[in-house]
């Protein structure tokens, strides 16, 4: 597959991330759960691959997140509870955790705890 990416470290990060991909599948008993993380923003979904449909999503520019001055941590972490709550809103208990190449630490892993202290299990 022939992707043009402009800067090395994006297509590094591309690289890691179809690696991953290669694995990680996401059923509609347990969907994957996809995080991206821009400089200012984070967003996470639940996405069925086999029908290609994302079931359940949050963002940091959702008004409840947005209108708060928070440090871009907590914003991580409040997505995560909204995420997990709409998840459980929608029947889901399972899920695989897709980090898409970011490393696990900062805003992801907080992320991470979050969705898992709100109840779902990867």
């Amino acid at each position: 597959m022939s992707v043009k990416i402009k800067n090395k470290k994006d297509y590094r990060r591309y690289r890691i991330k179809m690696r991953i991909r290669k694995v990680i599948n996401g059923t509609p008993e347990r969907p994957r759960l996809s995080v991206f993380r821009s400089n200012k923003q984070i967003y996470a979904q639940l996405i069925d691959d086999i029908e290609g449909k994302t079931l359940v999503a949050a963002s940091s520019r959702q008004l409840e997140i947005d209108d708060k001055k928070i440090t871009k941590t907590v914003q991580a972490e409040l997505v995560g509870k909204l995420i997990a709550e709409k998840a459980k809103e929608a029947g889901i208990e399972q899920v695989v955790f897709d980090r898409s190449g970011y490393l696990y630490h900062g805003r992801i892993k907080t992320l991470a705890e979050a969705v898992r202290k709100g109840g779902l299990k990867f």
